[in-house]
Parts: structure tokens; sequence; C-alpha cells
């Protein structure tokens, strides 16, 4: 879990990270550079999924012995699907990373909403639901795993 107070922001107890795959993790199907390495760090914090709809099919074995659930989605309700998963984990209490038209609902419905803007891009109506825009997956992770930065970043 993750305790943090954020002067002027509120305080946040995160238990759980949801992800998106491509365009936040990965780019054309492809694993981001630092993504891999920085997430055994990250899972000895918080239950780590990723929740796709897997364009390009290769989230699996991007993610092969990562430790992080997956599930990939139907091609449809894709956005209903992710923000029905956050609610069931607890929204309150989840951290989410995303930049797909496809994640704005998770992003609006959780304790913390991070936007990638890598590759890409980010989607403007995702853009509007982040409390925080990154350019890569790996600059997203570290604000978790060193969150000085996230005070830094939110604080007022």
């Amino acid at each position: 879990m993750l305790d943090i107070s954020i002067p002027g922001y509120g305080h946040l107890r995160l238990t759980d990270l949801v992800c998106d795959f491509n365009g936040t993790l990965a780019a054309a199907g492809e694993l981001a550079p630092g993504v891999r390495e920085r997430l055994p760090r990250l899972a000895a914090l918080l239950r780590i999924h990723v929740v796709t709809g897997d364009t390009f099919g290769t989230a699996r074995a991007e993610l092969a012995g990562s430790p992080c659930a997956i599930v990939v989605l139907a091609q449809e309700g894709q956005a209903e699907a992710k923000v029905r998963f956050a609610r069931e984990l607890g929204a309150s209490q989840v951290v989410a990373v995303g930049n797909g038209r496809n994640d704005r609902l998770l992003l609006e419905a959780v304790a913390l909403a991070i936007g990638v803007c890598g590759r890409e891009g980010i989607a403007a109506e995702a853009l509007q639901a982040t409390d925080i825009v990154v350019p890569d997956p790996a600059s997203a992770l570290d604000l978790l795993l060193d969150t000085n930065r996230l005070v830094a970043t939110l604080r007022s």
C-alpha cells in the first residue's frame, strides 16, 4: 500500500494500480523501455492490473513473467468495463495510468489518475480526467516508486 499525504490535495491510500497497455505501458504493442524493470519493485507496494483491449494482441507475451494480472477486454464497451473493474477493486484506493479515450471513465473514477502522453499521444478526454500527465510510462511508475515526486507535483 502507498499512504501519501499531499498538502492542499489530500490523503491517498492506494492499494491497486490499474494500467492500460497500448499507448500507456506499450507503443505499437511493444512494452516501453524501463517498464519491465520497475514492475517488480512496484508490485511490492501495489497490486498491479493491466486492463486492455490489447489492440495488437501482444499484452500477455510482452508482460510474461511480470508481477501483474492481465485482463483482456472485448472490443465493445471498454471504457465502461475499465471503470467497472476499478470500482470492483474500490476506486478510492486505485491509481490508474492511461492515455486513450477508452481510459477516460477509469481516470475520472479513481483516487489518482496519471496520463501518459507518449508516442501514441493522449486523447483529449483522457487528458482532462488526469491529475498528472507524464511523457512516458517509466515516469508514471517512478511517481509511485518515489512519492516525493508525486507530492511535489500535486501540492498547493
